[in-house]
């Protein structure tokens, strides 16, 4: 099998070449049938001819699995606070989402529409 680097370093017009001769299901040095993880190889390569990335991924299962946003924010504790109204903007600066106001007047734990951090009123007797 090539080296996956030779068919993404090489020139467009000789990896059009290449992929046409791969597309055959032969391996390229031999006569003999390719294996079937081979064959997905290089079926995977000749739908990227046209490809201008100098990388293309071959196996997802590679990549790592990274938790969801959902699962995330889901984990952030409910924030007590004492007022009435709180404002958030994501908490990022720059990075955050625009502020917005949220209403604690009923009980129970209200989140923000962008970012899903949720708030409570803390009620606190005197």
């Amino acid at each position: 099998m090539l080296p996956r680097l030779a068919l993404t370093r090489a020139a467009p017009a000789a990896r059009r070449s290449l992929l046409r001769t791969l597309s055959t299901a032969v391996a390229p040095t031999t006569d003999k049938p390719v294996s079937s993880s081979e064959y997905a190889y290089y079926k995977h390569k000749a739908a990227v001819v046209g490809h201008t990335a100098a990388f293309a991924q071959v196996d997802l299962a590679a990549q790592p699995a990274p938790i969801p946003a959902m699962d995330l924010i889901a984990e952030e504790p409910v924030r007590k606070v004492h007022e009435r109204i709180v404002a958030c903007d994501g908490g990022g600066g720059a990075l955050g989402h625009p502020k917005v106001y949220i209403n604690l007047d009923q009980e129970g734990a209200h989140k923000c529409g962008y970012c899903g951090l949720r708030f409570e009123q803390e009620h606190h007797h005197h």
